[in-house]
């Protein structure tokens, strides 16, 4: 089979899996707190079908998964799903992104399971805080599963920082400091108006200069690196003489879309050329069809845009697409 280059030239090996739309966190930037409706079972694609939708995809190209929710821990079968995910031919690595509260459980088995690394969701080092960000759990639940994934010998561990202004802007330091003290991989993220675009992002947002600032402002000299493993568009440094890294990711205001390499699927079966834009292409009525399957893929990659626009949105400029209504959390992160 061909393998999956769009019509600006970009190739794409990477897949970015929704397994639930659930969560056991309501965090601002992703869900409202109460209100959302939740996908039912039915709805939801079965392990099998993620297994053979991928096998179609390691047949185009496709050689990195990432599974996401919603909160894939949520899932009663996810290590069954990256084993499946594991026995295909072509993938080269499986990683998560996890809110960590359940993560102390089952980080042996997932790294058994065959997933890689794995991408643990921190938005704040202050427990209180934690509460108001994410509106329920407790930050010590997340801080044993990071514990628990180093025990189990994921490397690299990636906390993942959603910057929120009036927030978490004050920890900045803290969280590069964590950096340099432990061998964690400290990402910062723009916050981004997937499913939602009114004042409140407005007022929340804030690009990743501050971060650059506060690094300037530590005892200790920063420098590039390439090779932190899967970085994708973050944007990688690390303090001279420290242990971990950290990283910015900035959609907004530094778009990476000209080397875009993903696809994402949602976890009701669409196939989703861009986070932000409102298009969708259903693979789950063609799971046993691989030809079919194959046919939607490519049929994605025709219809991708060559970027997604959110600077536009922030300025309050016409769109020349139409964006998503669905929530970070119903797309996948």
């Amino acid at each position: 089979m061909s393998k999956l280059i769009d019509r600006f030239g970009r190739t794409h090996d990477y897949l970015r899996i929704s397994v639930t739309d659930q969560c056991n966190l309501r965090c601002v930037y992703c869900m409202p707190e109460e209100g959302l409706e939740f996908l039912p079972n039915d709805k939801m694609m079965t392990a099998e079908e993620i297994v053979k939708i991928v096998r179609v995809g390691a047949k185009l190209g496709i050689r990195k998964i990432r599974i996401t929710g919603g909160e894939p821990l949520v899932r009663g079968d996810i290590v069954d799903i990256v084993a499946g995910i594991a026995a295909v031919e072509g993938i080269e690595d499986i990683a998560m992104t996890t809110n960590g509260i359940l993560l102390a459980k089952k980080a042996a088995a997932l790294r058994q399971a065959g997933l890689t690394r794995v991408n643990i969701s921190l938005d704040t080092l202050d427990a209180s805080k934690f509460r108001m960000i994410a509106r329920r759990g407790e930050l010590a639940k997340v801080q044993e599963g990071i514990e628990a994934a180093a025990e189990a010998g994921f490397s690299p561990i990636k906390l993942n920082c959603v910057l929120l202004k009036g927030m978490n802007d004050a920890e900045i330091e803290s969280f590069l400091r964590l950096s340099y003290e432990r061998p964690l991989h400290v990402r910062f993220i723009e916050y981004m108006p997937i499913g939602h675009d009114d004042e409140g992002w407005r007022a929340m947002y804030l690009p990743l200069d501050r971060v650059r600032e506060a690094a300037a402002g530590l005892p200790w000299a920063a420098e590039p690196i390439p090779d932190v493993k899967g970085n994708g568009p973050s944007e990688d440094w690390r303090f001279v003489g420290g242990k971990g890294s950290f990283g910015l990711i900035h959609p907004i205001s530094d778009q990476f879309c000209a080397k875009c390499n993903r696809l994402r699927l949602t976890a009701d079966g669409q196939l989703k050329p861009c986070l932000y834009w409102v298009d969708e292409l259903n693979l789950r009525p063609w799971v046993d069809d691989e030809e079919a399957l194959a046919r939607i893929f490519f049929r994605a990659l025709d219809i991708k845009p060559e970027n997604h626009e959110m600077a536009a949105r922030l300025a309050q400029e016409a769109q020349s697409h139409v964006p998503t209504a669905r929530r970070m959390s119903q797309i996948g992160g």
